[in-house]
């Protein structure tokens, strides 16, 4: 886990993992990339600058800013409204870069950007309503030096917008801008506001930055100097339509205001002022927009595909504008770029805004046919609503977290992960996980190791079952077995089965705890939570498994004793060796004793080979291999555990054969043609595990032995996540190949393997997978 940049704080942790239904995942950092960008800002009646050629998001030097006047704005056209928008082909970085260039260029109305007043009165509080430092740092090494950044990425993203101006906030403090009083962030009203005092002016001037609609509510006008003017509903729509703008650019979009504070500011209040929040943050002047771009992790898109194959659905929890969540949502492939495909009731609730989602009552969460996959401008308080109403449809939730108000939530969920880099300690002590490199690809390899252990914990605790109820069976029956004092003979001596249960069966066990994850494993539905390790079909195969070892060691004591020997059972073999008379010899039982010793332990080491899959044959392991017949190479993969077989049965035979040690210790002899037994048994046994392997792969027993609520409701619908995304990496696009080719029929032809082919080229369509899906059920 370490490895995967996972810690772990608490251990049953592990195990809940691999039964991990739901992941509710916050966006910035996440499943981005937390490299926020200026991308556009906007100032009203000035137009919108642009920043271009700029991916360092620490470096204010580089690329450049222009600016597009508002009269020279047009409207952004309209999307179609159809299934192959998101299909993309494979083009060059540079070839993009380059065009993206020319489409600069030839716009005439582009300009340089130059500090105008407007643009001042912007930077002002971008800059000073800011706790972000951007620091150009030289080292001996590097004369030229290297940009260091502190904060959140969010104000850092804006101070080093500010930078390019020369308005960085040191130098303002250097020239005489003195903070009076801070008013922080609260998660709560989504905005922060600082005081400063002005050193030309000596006045008290207020900047607040925050959510756009938090901010605007605040507002009584718009615009700097001549552009100011008082604010109108028409406004409001025109400030409305820039934000949904940006934010269907993928942009997080924020407001900025600012105001003159009539008088002296009370100082009295010093840093303690929220009894004045109220009071400053009035009758403010919105001064522009800002639209901050985070770029999606390129990992997340196929760390989501690969939720999506495992039956995990993820949630997307942001504090974002709707806008921008649901651009980043559709980009990533959390949810479809076109939800009129879906069913209407589906996609009426697969994006919410978090004030709707409070506002329905539990009964109503619980109709929807489907939770929310996207909840905009996101609560804490909106998290544990989201937790309780997955608990209530019987699913089993991962949630994500970083900041204080988090901790409920992050303490309620059933595995609670904070993040390393940008968590606090509150919510790194009230998670179970923490992330050290808070990448959501990082909560995916954490589950993919949970099912893993949590397999191994299956396979060994059956195996060792198993080799119980095999040897219960084997010593009750035998209890029936009497000599000519009416004594009990016992198939297998006491000695006989404790090597069999403490040397010979403990390590192959063992080495099951080692076995690596198989390659479906992240292709089948979590485990469910209310079985635990004991699922039904755990049960079934250890009880078959048992009862098939237990019948075959009995019937070959049988065959020994009363096939070839006439049923004499001696006298008093269960302590001594003895050979006087025919009636009272002990040889028959101790020749039967050693090739029941023999088989029993080969059926045992055999059984580790078994359950290394409880649905696939021994002798194809592997669903995605092309070889013949891969089984050498399949069972060498766990060195320890092919050794712990190999050693296990060659074990026997000095067992059997050392003088002495056979007949005084274990209570048997050497054999001949016994060994015929016993090689026969194993064949049986093996026969008997693959043929009930079979009619489970082919009747479907068990298969649906973990379908949950929410499956049963909206698991029609095909919600088929990280299929939907624009760029679809060619890595996963080949192991799918792969995958598909070990289950496509021979008889597909060349066409079949041409479409194929073709998800190499482009993602499917959301149509296309709802199609597939329902075929694939009315086929079943």
């Amino acid at each position: 886990m370490r490895k995967a940049n996972v810690v772990i704080r608490d251990l049953s942790a592990l195990e809940a993992l691999g039964g991990i239904t739901n992941i509710c995942s916050d966006k910035t950092g996440t499943l981005t990339q937390g490299a926020m960008i200026v991308k556009k800002v906007w100032l009203p009646k000035v137009g919108i600058y642009t920043v271009n050629n700029s991916t360092d998001p620490n470096d204010p030097t580089q690329g450049e800013v222009t600016k597009v006047p508002e009269t020279a704005r047009q409207a952004p056209p309209e999307e179609k409204n159809d299934d192959y928008r998101h299909l993309k082909f494979d083009v060059p970085p540079a070839k993009v870069a380059k065009d993206q260039q020319k489409k600069i260029l030839s716009n005439d109305e582009e300009e340089e950007a130059e500090l105008t007043p407007e643009l001042e009165s912007f930077l002002l509080p971008t800059a000073l309503c800011n706790l972000a430092t951007v620091l150009l740092e030289k080292t001996e090494g590097n004369r030229a030096g290297k940009w260091q950044t502190t904060g959140e990425p969010t104000e850092i993203a804006l101070q080093v917008f500010a930078r390019r101006f020369d308005f960085g906030k040191k130098r303002l403090e250097s020239i005489g801008w003195k903070q009076i009083a801070e008013f922080p962030f609260d998660s709560g009203i989504k905005r922060m506001s600082v005081v400063y005092q002005d050193p030309g002016t000596h006045r008290s001037m207020i900047y607040t930055k925050g959510a756009v609609e938090r901010i605007l509510d605040l507002c009584s006008s718009i615009g700097t100097g001549p552009n100011n003017e008082a604010i109108t509903n028409e406004l409001k729509d025109h400030v409305i339509a820039q934000v949904d703008e940006f934010a269907n650019q993928g942009q997080r979009v924020l407001a900025v205001a600012s105001r003159t504070w009539e008088g002296e500011f009370p100082e009295q209040h010093g840093s303690n002022v929220d009894s004045l929040r109220s009071e400053v943050e009035e009758n403010l002047t919105l001064v522009g927009l800002v639209g901050i771009y985070d770029p999606p992790r390129d990992e997340a898109k196929d760390a989501i595909r690969e939720c999506s194959e495992a039956g995990i659905k993820v949630h997307m929890l942001t504090g974002d504008h709707p806008a921008t969540a649901t651009a980043i949502a559709k980009e990533i492939g959390i949810i479809p770029h076109n939800l009129d495909i879906l069913p209407s009731e589906v996609s009426a609730s697969i994006v919410q805004k978090a004030t709707d989602f409070d506002s329905l009552t539990d009964a109503q969460i619980d109709a929807l046919p489907s939770l929310p996959l996207v909840l905009a401008r996101c609560a804490p308080d909106t998290k544990t609503r989201m937790i309780e109403a997955l608990r209530r449809r019987g699913l089993y939730m991962a949630m994500t977290g970083d900041g204080v108000n988090d901790a409920p939530s992050l303490s309620s969920a059933d595995v609670g992960i904070a993040m390393g880099l940008a968590g606090s300690d509150v919510a790194k002590g009230a998670a179970k996980i923490v992330l050290t490199d808070d990448k959501f690809n990082s909560i995916v390899a954490a589950i993919r190791e949970g099912r893993r252990m949590f397999d191994n914990i299956q396979k060994f605790v059956m195996h060792l079952l198993a080799s119980n109820v095999g040897e219960v069976i084997l010593l009750i029956a035998g209890l029936a077995f009497q000599d000519s004092s009416n004594q009990s003979v016992f198939p297998l001596s006491p000695l006989e089965i404790l090597w069999i249960n403490m040397l010979t069966s403990s390590f192959p066990a063992f080495g099951l705890g080692r076995e690596k994850a198989s390659s479906d494993i992240m292709r089948r539905r979590p485990h469910s939570i209310k079985y635990g390790v004991f699922t039904p079909q755990i049960i079934v195969d250890m009880l078959v498994y048992g009862i098939l070892m237990g019948t075959c060691a009995l019937l070959t004591f049988v065959i020994i004793i009363y096939g070839v020997y006439d049923g004499r059972l001696g006298t008093d073999c269960n302590r001594t060796y003895q050979t006087d008379t025919y009636l009272s010899s002990c040889e028959p039982v101790f020749r039967a004793r050693a090739a029941v010793f023999a088989e029993l332990t080969w059926l045992i080491l055999i059984t580790a080979w078994e359950v290394k899959s409880i649905r696939r044959s021994m002798f194809r392991l592997d669903p995605a291999t092309n070889s013949r017949f891969p089984f050498f190479r399949d069972i060498y993969e766990n060195h320890f555990l092919f050794w712990a077989v190999i050693i296990g049965a060659l074990s026997v035979f000095p067992a059997v054969y050392i003088p002495s040690l056979n007949t005084k210790v274990f209570k048997h002899v050497g054999i001949s043609w016994e060994w015929g037994l016993a090689f026969g048994a194993v064949f049986v046994f093996v026969l008997g595990v693959e043929a009930w392997k079979a009619v489970k792969r082919y009747t479907g027993w068990f298969i649906g032995e973990e379908e949950n609520e929410e499956e049963r409701r909206g698991g029609k619908f095909g919600l088929r996540q990280g299929f939907w995304g624009r760029a679809r990496s060619r890595a996963s696009s080949i192991r799918s190949l792969k995958r598909w080719g070990t289950d496509v029929s021979d008889n597909s032809g060349i066409s079949g393997k041409v479409a194929e082919m073709g998800v190499l080229g482009a993602a499917p369509t959301t149509r296309s997978l709802l199609t597939t899906q329902r075929e694939g059920e009315s086929q079943v």
